[in-house]
This record gives C-alpha cells, structure tokens and sequence, in this order.
C-alpha cells in the first residue's frame, strides 16, 4: 500500500493555514432535540450483510445465537442501534417477503441479480429480521416492495407483521413460530424508485405512492410511519413534485440518498486506502456537500409544509470507494479508514443542525459493505474507525442541539472548493453538555478556544481517535490502530476551554 507523504503533498498542492480557532456555544438557544434515529444503520442483502455478516445459521460452527453471529450482536449491541433499514436498497424491489417465511428447508432459492449474482437461500427473512430488532432494541424500518411487488403484496406483508387479529395473515404468522405481533413503526413505499426501484418519473411514483400507502394499513396499537421513496442527492424536481402531488397529509417521511462519490459517472470511485493528501480534501468536500443538498430539499418541503409536519430522512449516506482487491464486485466490500471516519463525523455534525427537520439517518451499511461498522472474515471481526465514530458520538442521542458560532479558516482544495479546518458539534443532556470537534486538517494541529454563554467552564474530559496516517485502518489478526483513546489535549483560562486537536483527529468532550 502506497504511503501518503502528508506534510509534502499538502504543502505543495494545498493552501492550508494552522491559526487557532474560535468556538463560543450558546445553550441559551438549545431547542430542537437529537432523535436518536439520527444514528441509524442499514442491512441489505448484499454481499455478506446479512450471510457470513450478521446471520450463520444455527449450525454454523461460528459462536452464534439461534443464528446470529455473537460478536457482531455484542458489537451491534453496545452501539445502541436506534433504527434499522432492510431488506434494501435496491434488493428490496426484488423482494418477495413470502419467500422469506415458514420452515428455512422450503424456502425458495433465487439469483440476487443486483449484487453480484449470487445465491440468496432466503434464510434470512421476516421473523430473523424482526427478532434482531428485537434482541438488539431498535426500530424497524422496512422496506416495501413497489418495483416488481404489487399493492396486495404489501398489504398482506403489514397485515403478516403487525395484525392482532384472527385473519389469515396473522394466523399464517402464527403457524410460523410468532403468536405476538411485531412493533413496526417505520414503513418505506419503495426504495429509490427514481433507479433501480423501477426507474420512474416523480410524476408517475407520486400516482404509485398514493395508490400503495392507502392499502399500507395500520393494525391494532400498531401505527406506520409512512417514507416516501424519495430523490437521488441533488434532485430537487422529486421533493418538489413529491411535496406537491402527495403533501403531509399521506406521507410522514421523504428519503434522499447521498454518497460521498466524486466521479461516480466515470466510474473512478478511487481506492478505499490508497489515495492523496488531495483525494482526501477532494472527498471530505463531496461528504460536506450533504449540508448544501439536504438545505435546499429542505427549503422545497417548507413551501409545502411550513409546520414540518414531513420528515426528512436520509436513509443512505456514507463513502463509497473500489472494493478490495480479489473480492465480489457486486459485494462491494471495502476497508475503512480514518478518513472514513473523518466523513462520518463531519456528516453527523451537520445532519444535527438541522433536526428540526432530519428525524433520521442511516449510514450505508451495518456490516461489510460500504462504510460499515463492522467487518468479518469467517469466525474473525473487526470495528471500524466509523465503528468509534458512532459509539463518541452517543452521548448526543436524544440530547438539544446547541447553536454555536465556529470561527476558522478553510483548507482550499482546488478553484471552487475548500473545507473548514475544523467541524464541531454540540448538545446538552441533563444540564451536561457534549461536544465533539474534528480537525479536518492532515497537517496541522488546531487549538479551538470554547467559550459558553453564560458559563465559566472548570474542566473537560472525553476521548480521541487518530491514526498516524489518515490511510490507516484495522485490521484482521493485528492490534487495532485505530480506536479511541483518553484525551489529555484540554487546560482551562480564566472560564475558556482550550482544546488542542492533533492533525486529522476526532475528539468528544464532556465540559464540567
């Protein structure tokens, strides 16, 4: 693997500045709270998600649960998943549930046509897909089938998971092992209907979202969140047609999909750890450039719905680069960098300045595949630096987003685009406050001054992730290079906090 010459390749092709940095937080402000979905996650059938990922079946020689794998359970586990999406993506437009139901020896087998070619068992299906919500204490968020299902398909799905009657669906669930009904809140009419979810116009899914989220009943105690299939990233004419023709009154949520992918056309998503100081800046500015996206998506649902009575989900973010050598193509499996991790920091610090609107995230995806959480090599795994990101940023779960004022320079990286040398998020819970910085830079430390209204800070304790390159992952077999570590870079003046970030790290703080 080729080792980046940071000080050298930043120098001579960026223009970067070390001047400290000004942060002053006012909790006076404080009012719109974090939904902990903001944290969530999304299991596909892709790759080995799901097989080899979260699921071995019973008689694997793989430590596991009724299936589950248990280190990924334990690990999934103590992130404290809020949310998660299945069966897709773009799997979930192929998704037939019945084939997924009843004794795992019946089930039909079927090529996965959209990842890779391989053979899906269908052992994974509803029931294992709700008892790990179960087990793991998340919200589901399913996926319905508009592409290639019908409207009768996916009545008689909700009926299956959420009817406390006697139908004939409910009895079905029954007959297969589940006497109670499932809880399931979160509801997709379609997945990215604009592409690989039947490749239509806005004009023509509002007609089809309308016809199917009628038929998309709530049972007994049970209530949907019903989400649009909303646009892909910059597509603003979807919102606007959505918001228009289908309104508050039918849809509870609108999706967007955004990849932190610079030349996606060309086909030249770049190496996962093989890249420059350049390509770095050059993909921090595509994953900042979320802010842009979901503001003026955002700016469309006010005209239509001023009382934000739609929420906005983004329910797929996240890096997306060449899968590792000698892997799947389709399975796209990738390592995970610090500069993965930089991405997700730095998009979590935006998406919480506008919760006011965003209810819910869910980063591409859990395990093995993009930017995942977790990564497993036969009965071996690993936790990512994205992995660390999320368990930091826990404590601003179901906190209030604190406005603040951040004074720092950018870091230019070509002609029209630069990045700020440093991102900060912030929140208060039970009068504590939780902040959290990242230094963007690949070459400099920063020290940001922190002030708070109305507050003489005495002190601050909290973690840091680095890594000695900003290329630097963990791996299988070998100690972790990556995972948070105490932090000691903080002193106190006369009431100003005082934090000294090191090059390309990520630091979260509890101030006393």
């Amino acid at each position: 693997m080729k080792r980046l010459l940071l000080a050298a390749l930043a120098a001579s092709a960026l223009s970067l500045h070390a001047q400290d940095v000004q942060l002053t937080l006012h909790p006076q402000d404080a009012k719109n709270v974090i939904p902990a979905e903001i944290y969530g996650q999304f299991a596909e059938h892709l790759g080995s998600c799901i097989y080899g990922g979260i699921w071995v079946g019973k008689d694997s020689p793989i430590p596991n649960t009724e299936g589950y794998r248990n280190d990924v359970l334990q690990a999934l586990k103590d992130l404290e998943i809020p949310v998660l999406r299945w069966p897709g993506g773009c799997f979930a437009d192929e998704y037939h549930w019945m084939d997924g139901i009843g004794p795992q020896e019946n089930r039909p087998r079927l090529v996965n046509n959209n990842w890779g070619g391989t053979v899906e068992d269908n052992s994974f299906g509803t029931h294992e897909f709700l008892n790990l919500c179960e087990m793991l204490g998340c919200e589901p968020y399913v996926s319905g089938n508009v592409g290639s299902g019908s409207v009768e398909e996916m009545a008689k799905w909700i009926e299956y998971m959420t009817s406390d009657t006697n139908s004939t669906m409910a009895e079905l669930r029954r007959k297969n092992g589940r006497d109670k009904p499932w809880k399931v809140k979160y509801f997709g009419v379609g997945n990215e209907s604009w592409g690989c979810g039947g490749n239509m116009t806005p004009e023509y899914y509002v007609n089809e979202y309308r016809r199917y989220a009628i038929y998309a009943r709530d049972y007994g105690k049970n209530r949907l969140f019903r989400i649009a299939s909303g646009a892909n990233a910059t597509d603003n004419h979807w919102t606007e047609v959505c918001m228009k023709q289908i309104g508050p009154g039918r849809m509870k949520g609108l999706s967007v999909h955004y990849y932190a992918v610079r030349n996606w056309d060309e086909g030249k998503k770049g190496s996962a750890t093989d890249f420059t100081a350049q390509n770095y800046y050059e993909t921090l500015s595509k994953a900042m450039g979320i802010e842009k996206c979901v503001v003026d998506h955002m700016k469309i649902m006010d005209k239509y719905d001023p009382k934000k009575k739609v929420a906005f989900m983004v329910d797929e973010w996240g890096t997306w680069w060449e899968v590792e050598p000698g892997t799947n193509p389709g399975h796209l499996f990738q390592q995970n960098t610090m500069r993965d991790a930089i991405v997700a920091s730095t998009s979590l610090d935006i998406f919480q300045k506008y919760t006011d609107r965003i209810k819910m995230t869910n980063i591409a995806q859990v395990v093995n595949v993009l930017q995942a959480m977790v990564l497993t090599r036969g009965d071996q795994m690993l936790l990512t630096p994205t992995y660390y990101v999320f368990t930091m940023y826990k404590p601003h779960k179901l906190g209030t987003f604190i406005p603040a004022d951040l004074t720092c320079e950018q870091i230019t990286v070509n002609d029209k685009e630069s990045v700020p040398q440093v991102s900060s998020t912030q929140s208060v819970k039970d009068g504590v406050i939780t902040l959290s910085l990242t230094n963007t830079d690949l070459s400099h430390e920063h020290t940001v001054a922190v002030n708070v209204d109305g507050m003489q800070i005495k002190g601050a304790e909290g973690t840091i992730i680095n890594a000695r390159n900003i290329s630097d992952y963990n791996e299988f077999g070998k100690a972790e290079k990556i995972h948070p570590e105490v932090f000691k870079g903080t002193q106190v003046k006369k009431g100003q906090l005082l934090v000294t970030l090191p090059a390309h790290s990520i630091v979260t703080l509890t101030l006393k």
